[in-house]
């Protein structure tokens, strides 16, 4: 019996033992740390000749490039990230960036850029194409922005902001791992004694970032003399300073509509209506072709009269009028978006300004569309170099501001202008078939909120245009149209048609309504009473002024308001 028994022990001990070290293994594995190498290439993401980027603290999605042993970051990364003053031409192969004061251009693949001072040579190429994208080195970049960059094996670390880090010591020798947990795979060995900074505390471990920027994890057990560093900000950037020219006390401007040399003759009856002006801004200029001239009404007499009068005169630049009046087939895009166009516009605007003896410039480039935005900041920019040079005031006509056109820039424009001007009306516009007010006050009021929203454009530098006309609707069945009137015939036509409007206090305008026929009409009026309540909003958020459009559509209790609004 006792033979028989004695193998069945020996089987369930054997069988007991495999148990017991099985079990013995797992429990030895589980709590044994993993030696697996993390493979960095995947880690990072990157194929050869590819960078990592850590922002601060965290990756981005981004990739820079590893090119002659020199970190290149492509246009869109650097208009994300870095600096959005960039503009490339792709046709002429050029990279510029326009500063306060000059301009410095770079081409492609070459190793030297140029400026007013001449030619610099670098010892790195600053820029090259690969298809549709710009990659420009990041030494160049460093040039003209606020940043610091560090190269290391497959990543770039790069700093926009400096600050206060938590930071702790290594306590003894261990790894820091791609994440929380013993099984995680090693991105390098750590020595203790070294340096930390902490991202995020945890309950066993740490998310932490390393000398070379490797962000991994270590247990919070290997880690000792928690503290905090203060990072060292660059110390070799000065931003540049925009200087502008001031008007004593507010703007005043008055556009005078001149469609032909005759048009200058009328400048005495002008200046007779209106009254309180300091700037008229008669509109002499317009693109005639898409080389970059401009046809000219300008007249020195002209120029010599308002000068008598007291008055600043600012040449008004537009990009329609010539192509309105002749058909011409004038493409805004097609003049700003070469480097060589562009270029001669700017200049001959200077030179005709300079020349003729003018104030100022008035820029009034409408309709134009998405794609042509970049371009004519760019024009503006360099427009602005040149203007601060000559001593010429700049100002920019704008749409009041909404998303739908925030391609114009204007938080560009109120750093490198001397006035932004807002066109506060055309809420409902000639020929847009939607019957409602010209400038509610509603609609003022916001677009001047948004364009001083965080200092978009500074107050003193906003100037808001008012308008001396009103819109008579006429709806008949599905068919809108309509037809201006002007503010000094605006109450004689009520008269007339023997209409008396209401005020509406919703938009703070007279408004009336009435049937004739078939047909129903509508007009919200702007009198004297709408122009003062705009003109307290104005008063209220204490903008740098005023303008009419136009000379020639006043009335005399109008233009008190202008000059007791120019004179607060």
């Amino acid at each position: 019996m006792k033979k028989k028994i004695i193998p069945i022990v020996v089987a369930l001990v054997l069988i007991l033992i495999v148990a017991l070290v099985g079990f013995g293994g797992k429990i030895l594995d589980k709590y044994t740390y993993s030696k697996e190498l993390a493979d960095l290439d995947e880690y990072y993401g990157v194929i050869e000749g590819e960078l990592a980027i850590i922002l601060q603290d965290d990756w981005v999605e981004e990739k820079a490039a590893l090119r002659e042993g020199r970190v290149y970051f492509d246009l869109d990364t650097v208009f994300a990230y870095l600096n959005e003053g960039f503009y490339v031409d792709m046709a002429e192969g050029k990279l510029l960036y326009t500063t306060a004061n000059d301009t410095a251009e770079a081409l492609f693949d070459g190793r030297e850029y140029s400026d007013r001072n001449g030619s610099h040579p670098t010892e790195y190429m600053i820029c090259y194409a690969e298809g549709e994208a710009v990659y420009v080195a990041a030494d160049y970049i460093k040039l003209f922005s606020n940043y610091s960059w560090s190269l290391f094996d497959r990543h770039v670390q790069v700093y926009t902001q400096w600050g206060q880090r938590q930071t702790m010591e290594v306590a003894r020798d261990t790894q820091i791992r791609v994440l929380g947990g013993i099984k995680s795979p090693i991105l390098r060995e750590m020595e203790k004694g070294e340096t930390v900074e902490v991202l995020e505390e945890m309950e066993s471990w740490s998310k932490v970032k390393t000398s070379d920027s490797i962000v991994g994890y270590i247990e919070n057990k290997r880690l000792a003399n928690p503290g905090t560093e203060t990072e060292l900000a660059v110390t070799d950037y000065v931003a540049e300073e925009y200087t502008s020219v001031r008007m004593p006390g507010k703007v005043s401007l008055a556009w005078h509509a001149i469609g032909g040399e005759g048009g200058n003759d009328t400048l005495a009856d002008m200046l007779a209506e209106g009254k309180g002006l300091n700037v008229i801004a008669p509109t002499w200029f317009s693109l005639n072709d898409n080389d970059g001239n401009f046809r000219s009404f300008a007249s020195t007499k002209y120029i010599q009269q308002a000068h008598d009068a007291g008055l600043q005169v600012w040449g008004v630049w537009d990009n329609f009028n010539y192509k309105n009046e002749t058909g011409a087939d004038i493409s805004s895009y097609e003049v700003l978006s070469s480097t060589t166009k562009r270029r001669t516009l700017v200049q001959s605007i200077v030179d005709t300004a300079s020349g003729l003896g003018l104030e100022g410039v008035n820029i009034d480039f409408e309709g134009l569309d998405q794609k042509c935005g970049v371009h004519y900041v760019q024009f503006l920019k360099e427009l602005s170099v040149l203007c601060r040079s000559s001593g010429l005031i700049l100002s920019i006509d704008n749409y009041v501001p909404f998303n739908f056109n925030n391609y114009y820039r204007l938080d560009v424009q109120g750093q490198i202008a001397d006035y932004v001007i807002i066109m506060g009306y055309d809420e409902h516009w000639h020929g847009s078939g939607d019957p409602g007010s010209v400038a509610s006050i509603e609609y003022v009021s916001n677009g001047l909120a948004r364009t001083l929203e965080e200092e978009q454009v500074p107050a003193e530098k906003v100037v808001n245009a008012l308008p001396f006309y009103t819109i008579l609707w006429k709806t008949e069945g599905a068919e809108v149209t309509d037809q201006y009137i002007t503010l000094n015939n605006v109450e004689d036509y009520l008269q007339r048609m023997n209409i008396q409007p209401e005020w509406d206090e919703a938009v703070c305008q007279n408004y009336a309504e009435w049937q004739s026929g078939s047909a129903t009409y509508q007009i919200w009026v702007e009198d004297e009473e709408s122009i003062a309540v705009k003109l307290n909003v104005m008063n209220a958020k204490n903008i740098g002024g005023v303008a009419v459009w136009r000379l020639g559509y006043g009335t005399s209790e109008a233009w008190d308001l202008i000059a007791a609004f120019a004179n607060s």
